[in-house]
């Protein structure tokens, strides 16, 4: 902290050189301050310097992933900081103008809490929620505008965002407006850089102790602003003296600027491309008004969609794009700068916004502001009009400008001659113009609006899994007593007087030897299961979408789903949203699910994911109810082609293997699969605007081995990277054609048994697994010299009294047969199935 910043940068002199000779003005702290601040001189009567942010996306245009990378690395900082579980209850706040986009970023990184910013835009309708004064400001009046009324009445911790931390005022300002509204027990500031004083820093501590909160400070670097006595008064002469001399020169380019946006084709000023992004509907622009995490889920589904159409509409021959932001709204044209600069190859992208902030221009390669677009304000400002700036854009020789605004700033000042726009083609050949919709909140209380389905279920409150793991589109039917006896749910099931769907098996536990015996088929099945997941999510990548949405059928899909969600986290760094519907046999899946993704998503890139396939019933279930659905709901895009891990009855095309192998999630009921129970469909329990439920078995925490079975499969994810790679490269130029050779198999057995039932009949390892946990087993078929893969299904069918008989030429590792024609009467004095 005593050292000063070395004013020699990567790449050439720090651009703070300038300001630092001729006002004695020194940066103290951590080496890296250079490279993320320089200096600069403002027309403001409360600070003369200004440290000038060359990561932040506002006055220096930068690459977007290394803007939205520094506000994302924060935000895992913060979580890490908190915990998952304090951080599902944290709320991230931003600070307008300059930090709306650095806050969003860090809401990114924390991954689970509602976002908001502060706003100097009042919007009809809203009433404020809170407001506070930002004393070095040149416009201090902080609005906050949330749509949802409650979203700061929480306890959990209040997360404040700001692009630097100097004298803490406003962050004082902030907690103590909030603090007497909604008191917390913690906040944590967070700051790309950290310049308090050492007298400011304790303040801040002592302002905790006084509201008895504790307060944390996450910073990317930190220092301090060394400031000669009358430096405000030298700096204001310093700007004057330039203002002076620059003036005449001044006026001069501000006529030649208006008079070439008015000789153009000797009537209508230069023209722009206006683009179409087709922004998502209800989609908010950015953090006004809250942007919750599923915002951030439709957002994420949209953008590579949003982005092709940007490329598409850039110059052939253009190398250096700019993508130009507005004001406070910073976020959204920052990730499309940052998707645009994915998709677009060849070409260097960067990023910056308008602003409200008056700089003073000095082309000088050790001064942070080199040029100054000057234009009026185009947004009917509450504040009335005035002048409004574009920092370093004049002289950068961008082959393309993308001028990315809000709706409410459309308007007839942006497109006047002496506008924004005309004052863009002044110094690029081709500007492109996109219209983000102004996001405006819809009244508290509309009485003909239809129910709205709930956001999805996530652990801790409902299942043992993190809540990125999985959403689950489910209601919770914990408090319901819905088990009955094994043998009376059978007898019911097979006599028609009730749906299996309609009530639970009561939870097998198992025995000492049992778990023991998941625990080694885990082990020794961990990396061959790891291989299946890579291969049928590089599939899934490859063939079906870049950016899928996950839905998995609950309950064997769910621990696929979140490896396969982990798997494209682990290879290609991508956060994946995983949801878990109920889909049952006879009935369909969960058409109300189904509404809530089409309403949230691109129906196109979910894909379905299940464990395993055993005949196919579900496959052909889920295939009929996606044309039964698209038939009542008129929404289309669904692809009822479903991603398993293991195909063995040869029903599906998307699949890492096609091997009959123990599969340890099968093992094992709800403390392998969250703690969840298998869904319910009851008339009396779930109505038309209801979710299928479930329970959440907390009572067997103790058994719970979910994520145990994920960690270990995950671990070995390294170890069969390569062998992945090989596997997909064969399968993507296979022949992976369904065959259905296992239902035809599932047909013939059931006739030379007597059994005359395909449902009776559970091809596959999984499937007799289910069998002997679930519902009354006859007996079980298994394939002659099968090895260790059955060594789980001989205990439980010794424990139960149930013949195995070897067979040869079966195509499946074995196949468990249900008790035809059940009553209790089947079963002798013990319990156990009859030997027939």
């Amino acid at each position: 902290m005593n050292n000063a910043v070395n004013n020699e940068v990567p790449g050439g002199i720090w651009s703070g050189t300038w300001v630092a000779e001729r006002l004695g003005v020194e940066l103290l702290g951590d080496d890296k301050l250079a490279d993320l601040l320089g200096l600069a001189l403002r027309r403001n009567p409360k600070r003369a310097h200004l440290l000038v942010s060359n990561v932040l996306g506002k006055h220096v245009p930068q690459s977007p992933s290394v803007v939205y990378g520094h506000g994302f690395a924060l935000g895992r900082r913060v979580r890490d900081l908190l915990g998952t579980e304090e951080a599902a209850r944290a709320v991230v706040l931003g600070y307008a103008e300059t930090a709306t986009g650095l806050g969003h970023s860090v809401a990114d990184g924390v991954g689970l809490a509602p976002y908001l910013h502060s706003t100097r835009r009042p919007v009809p309708g809203v009433a404020p929620a809170g407001g506070f004064e930002e004393s070095h400001s040149h416009a201090t009046s902080h609005l906050l505008l949330p749509e949802d009324p409650a979203l700061l009445v929480g306890d959990g911790p209040l997360v404040l965002v700001d692009d630097e931390f100097s004298t803490g005022n406003t962050i004082l300002n902030t907690i103590r407006d909030l603090h007497e509204r909604y008191p917390r027990r913690r906040y944590v500031v967070v700051a790309l850089v950290d310049m308090r004083s050492a007298a400011d820093a304790g303040r801040l501590e002592d302002f905790a102790r006084e509201i008895g909160a504790r307060v944390d400070l996450v910073a990317a670097a930190s220092g301090t602003v060394s400031l000669p006595e009358g430096v405000l008064e030298k700096g204001q002469a310093l700007v004057a003296e330039h203002l002076d001399a620059l003036g005449a020169r001044g006026c001069v380019e501000s006529a030649a600027t208006a008079a070439r946006a008015r000789q153009a084709p000797t009537g209508p000023h230069p023209t722009h491309k206006r683009v179409d992004l087709h922004w998502p509907h209800g989609l908010p622009d950015g953090g006004r008004h809250g942007f919750t995490p599923q915002h951030r889920i439709r957002l994420e589904t949209a953008l590579p969609a949003m982005a092709a159409r940007l490329a598409e509409a850039l110059p052939a021959t253009a190398r250096r794009v700019h993508v130009l932001g507005f004001e406070e709204l910073m976020y959204a044209p920052l990730r499309l700068a940052r998707e645009l600069e994915q998709v677009a190859e060849g070409v260097a992208v960067t990023y910056s916004t308008t602003t409200r902030s008056p700089v003073l221009a000095v082309d000088d390669p050790g001064y942070a502001i080199r040029t100054r677009i000057t234009f009026p304000s185009h947004d009917n400002p509450a504040d009335g009009p005035g002048e409004r700036y574009a920092y370093n854009i004049a002289g950068a020789d961008f082959d393309a400008i993308v001028a990315v605004i809000d709706s409410t700033a459309d308007t007839a000042e942006l497109h006047a001659p002496d506008g924004l726009l005309a004052q863009l083609h002044a110094h690029t050949p081709r500007v492109l113009l996109t219209v983000v919709p102004s996001y405006v909140p819809e009244p508290l209380y509309v009485p003909e609006r239809p129910p709205m389905l709930p956001e999805p279920l996530r652990g801790p409150a409902f299942s043992s899994y993190a809540p990125e793991d999985v959403g689950w589109l489910l209601q919770d039917l914990s408090d319901v007593t819905l088990e009955a006896p094994t043998e009376e749910r059978e007898e019911a099931i097979q006599s028609g007087g009730a749906h299996y769907a309609e009530s639970l098996p009561v939870e097998y536990q198992p025995s000492e030897q049992y778990q023991q015996l998941f625990h080694t088929a885990l082990e020794g099945s961990a990396a061959r299961l790891a291989q299946a997941v890579g291969a049928v999510t590089e599939i899934v990548l490859a063939e079906r979408s870049p950016r899928p949405v996950l839905v998995s059928l609950a309950r064997a899909g769910t621990p696929v789903g979140v490896l396969m969600r982990r798997w494209a986290e682990f290879r290609h760094g991508l956060d994946l949203p995983h949801y878990a519907v109920s889909i049952v046999r006879g009935r369909g899946i969960d058409a109300n699910a189904l509404r809530w993704l089409a309403a949230h998503h691109d129906p196109a890139d979910v894909v379905f994911v299940d464990g395993w396939t055993g005949k196919g019933a579900i496959t052909r279930e889920l295939a009929d109810a996606i044309k039964e659905f698209e038939a009542s709901d008129g929404i289309t895009g669904f692809d009822p082609e479903i991603a398993v891990l293991a195909d063995p009855g040869s029903c599906v095309k998307t699949y890492g293997t096609r091997e009959d192998f123990l599969i340890p999630s099968a093992c094992l009921n709800s403390t392998v699969s969250g703690l969840i129970s298998r869904t319910v469909l009851r008339a009396d329990l779930v109505g038309p605007n209801d979710f299928h439920g479930a329970k959440f078995y907390r009572e067997l925490a103790g058994a719970d081995v979910s994520v145990d079975f994920l960690d270990a499969v995950a671990a070995a994810f390294p170890e069969v990277a390569e062998a992945v790679g090989t596997q997909v490269k064969e399968l993507l130029s296979g022949d992976r054609t369904p065959t259905w050779e296992g239902w035809a198999a599932v047909e013939r057995i059931s006739e030379e048994y007597g059994i005359h039932d395909v449902n009776l009949v559970k091809p596959g390892v999984g499937e007799t697994t289910r069998v002997l946990l679930r519902r009354v087993p006859w007996k079980i078929l298994a394939r002659a010299g099968a090895g260790a893969d059955l060594d789980h299904v001989r205990l439980l069918a010794e424990q139960r009294g149930v013949p195995v008989e070897e067979v040869d030429e079966l195509p499946y590792t074995c196949v468990g047969l249900i008790h035809p024609k059940y009553t209790r009467g089947a079963t002798g004095a013990d319990g156990k199935a009859v030997n027939v």
